[in-house]
């Protein structure tokens, strides 16, 4: 089944300067497509939409401290089971439990800072493509 996700490549990948070789394994996928792809600032009005279910969580606001720290690379990823594919691409938040060959297992350092975000399902990627690429259809 075709799926369309949201793809958010996080500040510590954009500092790290690893958005070409995340994009690449990306594309590198037989099926899969980028098709919207924008770098910016997230504002605190987008974080609250997009992490919104978490507030008054502990990890809450170093979470939103975070990711508004520098810019972020915005993709929209298209493919069949794009979706659950891209959540074992990104490999398990924690980068010691993510296995080699994930993005986290290659690159990840701290639980915190894990380079990706990826929908985890149908329902969050309908909802979080309306906050980032509200003109999609």
């Amino acid at each position: 089944m075709t799926q369309r996700t949201l793809v958010l490549l996080k500040p510590d990948a954009v500092r790290r300067r690893l958005i070409g070789e995340i994009i690449g394994r990306i594309e590198a996928k037989a099926g899969w497509a980028v098709t919207a792809l924008e770098m910016r600032e997230l504002d605190q009005e987008t974080l609250e939409l997009h992490y919104g279910e978490h507030k008054g969580k502990p990890f809450y606001e170093p979470l939103v401290e975070f990711m508004s720290s520098g810019p972020v690379v915005a993709l929209v990823v298209e493919g069949e089971r794009v979706i659950e594919g891209l959540r074992r691409l990104a490999g398990p938040t924690d980068p010691i439990a993510a296995e080699p060959g994930s993005i986290r297992g290659d690159f990840g350092t701290i639980v915190r800072e894990n380079l990706i975000h990826a929908s985890d399902s149908e329902e969050s990627a309908i909802r979080e493509l309306k906050i980032f690429f509200p003109g999609l259809s």
